[in-house]
């Protein structure tokens, strides 16, 4: 038997799976409960700092423009000084920020620290669906992806309880709820920047825990799947702002971001103002919240194995997109907190369940320096759709004293973002030189 007929590729992506995929996980968790709870503290800081609809907004999504503005510098950092060390770095940064928000006391320090927050977490994401890309091929990624990706909603699953406990803790030591809660979330995230020193390796080659033949397969394998989809025809900086398509999915992620972040900063007040104990109970409101974030997590793994298994990713996308505009379009209309969750319970499964299939769509166009800088070109419009969201809900709150706008709103985009979607097939393939017609069976689709 030669050594190649000993590698069960199966047996290693399952290896690879298990060893980086709950670690990169944990990571994201920590990073998305720091980054969404000023959701959960909105109730009771809103009220304590009497900060309007539009200060809360305006706060809330500041967070995206130091996001954005430093998000592909961040990126290209990370190739040069190499992962392990910049995201230590990054999480370090952000979690002493955020532990920092404790000290919020007008609008001015709001905007301040949100801003800061967003540049300290800046490159995160990116960075991590890049390194995905450095162990798994293009057809094995949905999955990857949506596993990481459940991150996310289930940071809303572990956020809303963590968050409901720590605001009872009002008085505590001479803090307000609100500030506890940005505490002891905070600080855990340092720790856990230490840790990423000693437990993640820069690639394959450095993993310890694959033999010197399976590292040198899955190195071939990697390399392969780029050149098989044209990744290696776009390696270069400038070649990721020249594709069409990357362009078309960065409209596709900037209406995910906006929906997502819709539903993270404004669901808590959404729900509140249909709730009969309004402004009053905000740990109640906290344990509703969780219901659509584990719904999303079920979902989110269902369809990036669904997208895996049928090796097709624009229809899965656009599918996706549509019951987020059912979703949003329903929690416009609903007049109390049960037929809201169940409205955003859509909106959510729909949102959440993209990260699959819209990654390994992305990631197989580019590769090299492309793509990271095509990873956080888009990340870093989608950081202003995530501005750009809860400021708008916010002003239009404001001015109709109605939520039901900014839904409606939401809808047709998210409409309009699902037929983007399913162009981006054949636009994909024009790029990678790909035949124009169907895919023969076994070939990986867009």
């Amino acid at each position: 038997m030669t050594p190649g007929e000993l590698i069960d590729p199966r047996a290693i992506y399952r290896r690879i799976t298990w060893r980086l995929i709950p670690y990169l996980f944990l990571l994201y968790i920590v990073a998305y409960v720091d980054r969404v709870n000023v959701g959960f503290a909105a109730l009771d800081m809103k009220r304590q700092l009497h900060f309007s609809d539009t200060v809360y907004g305006t706060g809330a999504g500041i967070f995206f423009l130091g996001y954005a503005l430093f998000d592909i510098p961040s990126n290209l950092m990370m190739q040069r000084v190499g992962t392990r060390l910049w995201i230590a770095r990054i999480m370090i940064t952000w979690g002493l920020i955020a532990a920092c928000m404790i000290f919020v006391h007008s609008a001015g320090s709001f905007y301040a620290m949100r801003f800061l927050l967003g540049v300290g977490e800046a490159g995160f994401v990116p960075g991590m669906l890049l390194y995905l890309t450095f162990w798994f091929p293009s057809h094995e990624r949905a999955r990857a992806v949506a596993w990481f990706m459940t991150a996310t909603s289930l940071a809303g699953v572990v956020g809303g309880p963590l968050s409901s406990a720590l605001l009872r803790l009002d008085g505590l030591a001479g803090l307000q709820g609100w500030q506890w809660l940005f505490l002891a979330e905070g600080l855990p995230t340092v720790l856990l920047g230490i840790s990423v020193l000693f437990i993640l390796k820069d690639g394959p080659a450095q993993a310890s825990w694959l033999a010197p033949a399976e590292r040198q397969w899955l190195t071939r394998e990697i390399e392969l799947d780029r050149a098989r989809y044209g990744a290696t025809q776009h390696h270069h900086f400038a070649d990721a702002f020249k594709l069409p398509a990357v362009w078309m999915l960065a409209f596709v992620y900037v209406t995910i971001q906006i929906g997502v972040y819709t539903v993270n900063l404004w669901m808590p007040l959404i729900l509140d103002s249909l709730s009969s104990t309004a402004g009053h109970d905000a740990s109640l409101i906290a344990r509703f919240s969780t219901i659509p974030y584990l719904l999303a997590a079920i979902f989110t793994v269902l369809i990036g194995w669904s997208s895996d298994r049928t090796n097709e990713r624009s229809g899965h996308l656009a599918g996706c997109m549509v019951l987020v505009a059912i979703g949003f379009a329903w929690a416009a209309r609903s007049g109390s907190v049960a037929v809201a969750l169940c409205a955003f319970s859509l909106a959510a499964i729909g949102l959440w369940s993209t990260m699959g299939p819209f990654w390994a769509l992305m990631t197989r166009t580019v590769a090299g320096t492309a793509a990271a800088a095509g990873v956080a070109l888009i990340t870093t419009l989608g950081g202003v759709g995530g501005f750009t969201g809860p400021y708008v809900t916010g002003r239009l709150r404001e001015a109709t004293h109605s939520f039901s706008g900014g839904l409606y709103a939401m809808s047709a985009l998210a409409l309009l973002a699902a037929l983007i979607g399913m162009g981006t097939r054949w636009l994909q393939k024009k790029d990678a030189g790909l035949p124009a017609g169907p895919t023969p069976r076994g070939a990986v689709t867009s």
